[in-house]
C-alpha cells in the first residue's frame, strides 16, 4: 500500500480525466481533470450513476450495456476505446476519447474510464474542414471565372474570325459586283447606243420596220437595266433592314393566275407557263409584294435558262396548314459543285455562259422568303432542269 499515495497523486494530477465505477455503474472516483471537463464538483458525481454524464440514447442504455457485457463478455467500449460525447452540468456537450479498463480489486470488479478531451482537436478539424470548404468554393469561383474568361476569349476569337471572314466575303462580293456591273451595264448601254445610231440612220428611209426593230431593242435594254437597278435597290434595303413584311390575306389562285399571265408575255418563243393549284383552300396570309418578287424571279430564271418550245410548271398547293409554291423547268440545271453557293449574293453558276444576270435574284428570294417565315428548297441536275419550292405556314 506504500504505492497508494503515488497512485493517488498520479490520478489527481493526470491531464486526462479518470473516472472509476462499480459493476452497477456507480461512480466511486472522479479526478480533478474529469470534474473540470464536466463542470461538476466531485461530491456531485460520486455515488451517482455514471449515466448522468451521458447523452441519450446512451444515458438510458448504459446499465444494459454493463449487464450485457457481464453476461456475454462481448465489449461495447471496454478494452476497445471509442469517441463519445459527454454531457456537462450546464447541458452542453463535448467530444472525448473514452478508453475503459476492467480491474479486479479485492474480490470485486471496477471499471476505470480514461477521458481525453477532443474539443480542441475537433475544433481544429472543423476549422480545417471549413477552410477546405472555403478553398473549394474559392476554387469553384476561380474556375468559374476562368471558364468565363476562356469563353469570352473564344467568343472574341470567333467574333474576330467572323469579322475577318465577313471582310473577306465583302471583298469577294465587291470584286464580283465590279465584274458583274461592268458587264451587265456595258452590254445594254452598247446596244442602246448602237440602236440609237441606226435609228438616226434609218430615220431618213421611208421603211420604218427597221426603226421599230431597234426601238424594241432599246426598250428591252432599258428594261434589263431597270431590272438590274431594282435588284441593287432591293439588296440595299435588305442590308439596312428596311424591308418589313406586311401580311395580308388573299386568294392564292387569283394571284397565281395573274402572275402566269404577266410572265407569259416575256416568255421565249413557244415557251408555255402552265399554272395549277392543288387543295380545297386557296386563301393565304403572306406579303403579296415580296411573294410576287420571289415568283417573278424564279419564273424569270426558268424562262432565261430554258430553251424555246419548252414548258415551265408553276404550281401552288395548300395542305395541312402548309403553302407550297413550286416552279419547275427543263433548263440547263445547276452544277452540283455550285449548288452550295447558290444563294450567295453576286454568285452565278459556272454553266450560265453569256446569259445575262446579276447573281442577286436568288439571294433576294431566300431573304424575302425568310422574312415571311418560309424556306427555299431546290433540286437540280445539269441539262435536266431545276425545281424550286417555297414553303410557308398557311395561317
Amino acid at each position: 500500500m506504500e504505492n497508494a499515495p503515488l497512485l493517488n497523486a498520479i490520478i489527481q494530477n493526470a491531464i486526462d480525466g479518470i473516472i472509476t465505477i462499480t459493476d452497477k455503474g456507480i461512480v466511486e472516483l472522479i479526478n480533478p481533470s474529469a470534474c473540470k471537463l464536466f463542470d461538476y464538483a466531485p461530491e456531485e458525481v460520486i455515488g451517482n450513476n455514471i449515466s448522468m454524464l451521458m447523452q441519450s440514447p446512451h444515458k438510458d442504455k448504459h446499465d444494459k450495456y454493463l449487464q450485457r457485457y457481464q453476461q456475454t463478455g462481448i465489449p461495447h467500449v471496454i478494452g476497445i476505446g471509442r469517441e463519445v460525447t459527454g454531457l456537462k452540468k450546464d447541458g452542453s456537450v463535448f467530444p472525448f476519447r473514452l478508453s475503459v479498463s476492467e480491474v479486479q480489486l479485492a474480490g470485486r470488479i471496477i471499471y476505470t474510464g480514461f477521458i481525453h478531451d477532443l474539443s480542441l482537436q475537433k475544433k481544429a478539424e472543423d476549422n480545417l474542414k471549413n477552410h477546405a470548404v472555403q478553398l473549394e468554393e474559392q476554387v469553384k469561383e476561380r474556375t468559374l471565372a476562368l471558364n468565363n474568361i476562356v469563353r469570352q476569349l473564344r467568343h472574341s476569337k470567333e467574333e474576330v474570325s467572323l469579322s475577318l471572314e465577313k471582310e473577306k466575303e465583302l471583298g469577294q462580293m465587291k470584286s464580283r459586283f465590279v465584274s458583274m456591273a461592268s458587264h451587265e451595264f456595258r452590254t445594254p448601254l452598247s446596244a442602246i447606243q448602237l440602236s440609237a445610231l441606226l435609228i438616226d440612220k434609218y430615220a431618213l428611209i421611208p421603211d420604218t420596220s427597221r426603226v421599230r426593230k431597234h426601238v424594241v431593242k432599246i426598250k428591252n435594254a432599258v428594261a434589263n437595266l431597270t431590272g438590274v437597278l431594282n435588284e441593287f435597290l432591293s439588296l440595299e434595303k435588305l442590308e439596312i433592314g428596311k424591308v418589313k413584311p406586311t401580311f395580308n390575306r388573299f386568294d392564292l389562285v387569283e394571284f397565281g393566275e395573274e402572275i402566269t399571265e404577266q410572265m407569259q408575255m416575256i416568255a421565249k418563243q413557244n415557251q408555255s407557263i402552265i399554272y395549277q393549284h392543288t387543295g380545297m383552300d386557296n386563301m393565304v396570309s403572306l406579303d403579296q409584294n415580296l411573294l410576287k418578287n420571289c415568283i417573278f424571279n424564279l419564273i424569270g430564271n426558268a424562262i432565261k435558262y430554258s430553251g424555246e418550245n419548252t414548258f415551265i410548271e408553276f404550281n401552288t398547293e395548300i395542305e395541312a396548314q402548309i403553302c407550297r409554291i413550286t416552279i419547275k423547268d427543263n433548263g440547263i440545271g445547276i452544277p452540283e459543285a455550285d449548288q452550295k453557293h447558290l444563294f450567295e449574293a453576286f454568285f452565278r453558276a459556272h454553266n450560265t455562259g453569256t446569259i445575262p444576270g446579276t447573281g442577286l435574284g436568288l439571294n433576294i428570294v431566300a431573304r424575302y422568303t425568310g422574312l415571311m417565315n418560309g424556306q427555299v428548297d431546290f433540286k437540280s441536275k445539269v441539262n435536266q432542269g431545276t425545281i424550286f419550292t417555297l414553303s410557308f405556314p398557311a395561317l
